[in-house]
């Protein structure tokens, strides 16, 4: 059982059992990752795991609650892998695909590659055709390794990235609030394979893959903002609706 996994079965028994009751909101992710002794990330993929099997929901600005109507007792889901579970697997593979690539690539294959990005750099981010060309230019490097099996894996793992329901709910939310795949990253690692630099091809390749991991993080991050504001204001109208600062005037 992967760790996301083992977390969301225990609070999945938590809530089924009454430990967290129907309609009350669930700890904070900080105070859950040091009770399960996961990181952040973590229980993040077992938060959206709850949401896509209905036992819980996430309220935007306020947190993760429990839902009302508890759904029947199932066997779960298989929901393969979580986002940051795929991008460590692809910081691995891509990086090294990159820099082997960068040795034994053909010029035509390194012009394919810059033709995929020049689609790329002339097409709105948030398109269906620009992630379609993402994946074609990781998948034209990956083919550059003049391994089959170097391609099979890479084009494995962004199967699994637009198969598995954990993944594609985390992606989703990223491009909800505007995080797209960015093309200069990729320029970086196109020159880096003009220049037949294997080094700089699979450090450029592996700053663009922890970049995804970042902006994933940044998803969570940008809904714990807007929930500290929104606390903020409720304090600020508490104070300007009491007494004492009626008195104040």
């Amino acid at each position: 059982m992967k760790l996301y996994q083992r977390v969301a079965h225990e609070i999945e028994q938590g809530i089924r059992s009454g430990q967290y009751a129907a309609g009350s909101r669930l700890p904070a992710e900080r105070d859950l990752a040091e009770q399960f002794h996961v990181s952040r990330p973590t229980i993040r993929e077992a938060m959206i795991a709850l949401e896509i099997r209905e036992l819980v929901e996430v309220r935007h600005g306020s947190g993760v609650y429990v839902t009302e109507d508890m759904p029947a007792d199932r066997t779960p889901a298989e929901l393969n892998v979580g986002a940051f579970e795929l991008i460590e697997a692809r910081i691995m593979f891509e990086g090294e695909a990159a820099g082997l690539a960068a040795t034994v690539m053909s010029d035509e294959e390194v012009a394919r590659v810059g033709e995929i990005l020049a689609r790329m750099e002339a097409l709105d981010p948030a398109t269906a055709e620009e992630l379609a060309l993402d994946r074609q230019f990781h998948m034209a490097i990956a083919e550059g390794t003049q391994s089959s099996l170097v391609a099979q894996t890479v084009e494995h793992l962004w199967d699994l990235r637009e198969q598995s329901p954990l993944c594609r709910h985390m992606f989703e939310q990223a491009r909800q609030v505007g995080i797209n795949p960015r093309p200069d990253e990729h320029r970086r690692v196109y020159d880096a394979l003009v220049q037949r630099d294997s080094e700089q091809a699979r450090s450029a390749m592996r700053a663009h893959l922890m970049r995804v991991s970042e902006d994933l993080l940044a998803v969570t991050e940008l809904q714990l903002i807007e929930k500290a504001k929104q606390e903020i204001g409720e304090k600020r109208r508490r104070i300007a609706r009491s007494p004492l600062a009626d008195a104040s005037h």
